[in-house]
């Protein structure tokens, strides 16, 4: 599945609040955010073709990002991969601050940055973020590749399956 959450696509709310600010506009998004996350898995609850017990969570960029909020509420996400992910350096208020809730978040995690990604800078966004994370070292990965805010393709699918199949099983 793939949420479409508020202010994104054909849910375009012309505020333009990606980037964290010290806001009630800005926290009352994140609340939106995570809230539109869970009904999008309450919704694939419904389902009876699906496995809702095997799920994993998949960002990208500022999806990657979000990951702590999401990850430390939802509790039905068993793994997640985040792909060119780190903290941003902008604040928020501490109840929507993404560094604040990198500690509640236990589930294994693959990271996979780019070396000279200057969106998430590798030693001061995505190791800090990988750093914070509460999962255990033992169920989490940091998978360092050349370029910039861009994994390749070929790395991408064969990390992430991979990393899927561990923590998920095999699909069936």
């Amino acid at each position: 599945m793939y949420a479409v959450i508020k202010g994104t696509y054909e849910r375009d709310d012309g505020t333009r609040v990606t980037d964290p600010d010290e806001s009630n506009r800005y926290k009352q998004h994140v609340v939106q955010w995570e809230q539109d996350v869970s009904r999008t898995v309450d919704y694939l609850d419904t389902r009876q073709d699906l496995d809702t017990t095997r799920l994993g969570y998949l960002g990208f960029s500022w999806g990657g990002r979000l990951a702590g909020v999401v990850l430390s509420i939802e509790p039905r996400f068993r793994t997640a991969v985040l792909t060119i992910a780190g903290l941003s350096f902008l604040r928020a208020q501490p109840e929507a601050d993404d560094i604040n809730y990198m500690p509640r978040v236990h589930v294994p995690v693959l990271m996979i940055n780019g070396r000279y990604d200057n969106t998430f800078p590798l030693e001061t966004a995505a190791r800090p973020m990988y750093e914070r994370l509460g999962t255990p070292p033992d169920r989490k990965r940091l998978v360092i590749v050349g370029g910039v805010h861009y994994v390749p393709r070929n790395i991408l699918i064969r990390e992430t399956l991979d990393w899927f199949d561990r923590y998920l099983g095999p699909v069936r």
